[in-house]
């Protein structure tokens, strides 16, 4: 404002580029999802499995290239159109399949109906640091709708992320400067994006057909000051989640790898014993409202859930199945596996 100059420039997408060139047409071509698949390594595929997807793929890319080439559309901007469809498959294979693997994970070990011995979900307010008081079945389907509500928000996250930008640059909501208790940080109100999270709640719990705890969504204020806050949070998901499932998955493949690491799992009591156990204590207390200072910055509300889990993630270091998420290959939180 001061030098009078707007620098503003809206974020150009794969929509906009094809209506203003005529070429709405391919986004609904029946191979659009081959040509921007992405072609992960899975160990129950052959080798000329992978390479028959990848050839798939790039036959599929020509043909849309050849198809919707005009004088108006070129063929390089129907690539860099497929790359950003692309870009987002890729982001939602890397941040949302973790937390699908970890619904099917929930659904695989536990049932809301019946207990096994000793692997009770519930919590009590007070207890081990946890700031809600659930039965077991009253947990269980706490867990799975704050997973299901993480999937639908990553699901949605481009969207948002566009949505933010708005809202960080909106000239009709200006942002203040104040000290959040994390810092001086700009706290602005984002209309845009707080809807957004609305439709997306909604959405959720219709499909779920209930909802336990609260609807509360913190945003503009001293939790969640402003949009970039709220990407950047959700963006830790997959940080959270991810290490988790690798170190399931590894389990059974580093104890072939190591007699000692076999031997050391057989006296814990099984790989089995082992997920369940690891399960059980990020199920009940990644979810039980504990990690801010008072109910209000942490508890059931849709921030809180996050909260809770960062809490979890802070105190791995102290749980007595620690020792497997190291000899699996577990650095941090923020790192690469050991291989």
């Amino acid at each position: 404002p001061l030098l009078a100059v707007n620098i503003h420039q809206p974020v150009k997408t794969v929509y906009d580029l094809l209506e203003s060139k005529g070429g709405l047409a391919l986004l609904d071509d029946p191979v659009i999802g081959t040509a921007t698949s992405e072609i992960l390594p899975d160990k129950d595929k052959h080798r000329s499995q992978i390479q028959l997807e990848i050839r798939r793929k790039e036959k599929a890319a020509e043909h849309i290239v050849k198809k919707y080439t005009s004088r108006k559309l070129s063929a390089d901007d129907i690539r860099a159109c497929m790359y950003s469809i692309s870009d987002n498959n890729s982001f939602l294979n890397s941040n949302r399949k973790p937390v699908i693997e970890c619904i099917d994970l929930l659904k695989k070990y536990f049932s809301p109906a019946t207990v096994e011995p000793g692997y009770s979900l519930s919590i009590d307010e007070g207890i081990s640091g946890a700031r809600l008081s659930h039965t077991h079945e009253l947990q269980y389907n706490y867990v799975l709708q704050s997973l299901t509500l993480w999937a639908a928000i990553l699901e949605d996250m481009f969207r948002l992320w566009y949505l933010a930008e708005q809202d960080l640059l909106s000239t009709t909501q200006p942002y203040e400067l104040r000290n959040t208790g994390q810092g001086l940080q700009r706290v602005q109100q984002s209309p845009r994006v707080f809807r957004a999270m609305h439709e997306i709640l909604a959405q959720t719990k219709a499909q779920l057909g209930g909802w336990v705890g609260s609807s509360v969504i913190h945003l503009g204020d001293h939790n969640v000051p402003n949009t970039l806050v709220f990407i950047d949070k959700y963006t830790q998901v997959s940080r959270i989640l991810g290490p988790l499932i690798t170190t399931l998955n590894n389990l059974e493949s580093a104890c072939a790898e190591s007699e000692g690491l076999a031997r050391y799992l057989q006296a814990y009591g099984g790989i089995e014993k082992a997920k369940t156990d690891i399960l059980h204590d990020f199920f009940t207390h990644a979810f039980d409202g504990s990690g801010g200072d008072n109910f209000f910055d942490a508890g059931s509300c849709i921030d809180g859930r996050l909260t809770s889990a960062w809490n979890w993630c802070s105190q791995l270091a102290n749980k007595p199945y620690y020792p497997l998420f190291r000899l699996t290959g577990f650095l941090s939180f923020d790192g690469q596996f050991d291989k």
